[in-house]
């Protein structure tokens, strides 16, 4: 047997589970949906979203790129952030990392790998930038570890500043925001941070958001 044709024959024994369950599973999930959240993660295969969680299918809206990055260039990410927040509503955002990211470890390298150093750019910027506190970590595990972590703010944080997200914050004081982060060794999620509308962010993001608002 192919592999492929090991994810087909999951897939039919998948629905049969459900349908035993539930008849109609799939026909009430067919028309609409309305999830919670919206999930911005990782590509990595390691880690499902849903597995994970133990979401049913319609909880959550989900986004994955190479090493969970918030970025302005992104249009996919910022079409999916934009549908999720002003027509599905969303009340929870999720931004969550893992350890042992490849993506991670690339930007913390002195190699060029092609386009994924491209993508990875301002990762390493972040590396730069906290340089001395991550080398200040003797064990090499550990100072991957901190730049998983310290990733996972810094793109809640980048998050919060898009005015998307401040325009939601103006008008409906939603979404909260979320930093988690995933530990492949053990299989447990952690929340490392959380924002929400009102809390400290720089002056300028919240001037912009009310010029749009009013123009």
């Amino acid at each position: 047997m192919e592999p492929y044709e090991r994810l087909l024959l999951a897939n039919r024994a998948w629905v049969k589970e459900r349908v035993k369950i539930q008849s109609d599973y799939f026909a009430r999930r067919a028309d609409t949906q309305t999830p919670e959240f919206l999930w911005i993660g990782c590509s990595d295969s390691r880690v499902p979203s849903e597995e994970i969680t133990g979401a049913e299918p319609g909880e959550l809206f989900v986004q994955r790129n190479v090493a969970n990055l918030v970025l302005e260039t992104d249009f996919n990410l910022f079409a999916v952030l934009q549908y999720s927040v002003e027509v599905l509503k969303v009340k929870h955002i999720i931004v969550c990392g893992h350890y042992n990211c490849g993506g991670v470890k690339h930007a913390m390298a002195q190699h060029s790998f092609g386009p994924i150093s491209k993508w990875l750019g301002p990762l390493k910027e972040l590396y730069i930038l906290h340089k001395d506190q991550i080398e200040s970590i003797s064990d090499p595990q550990g100072r991957w570890d901190r730049l998983v972590e310290i990733n996972v703010t810094e793109q809640v944080k980048n998050l919060a500043g898009t005015d998307i997200i401040q325009r939601a914050w103006l008008d409906e004081q939603h979404p909260i925001l979320h930093g988690w982060i995933y530990n492949l060794r053990s299989g447990y999620l952690n929340e490392l941070t959380h924002m929400q509308a009102g809390d400290n962010l720089n002056e300028a993001f919240h001037l912009q958001a009310q010029r749009q608002i009013g123009d």
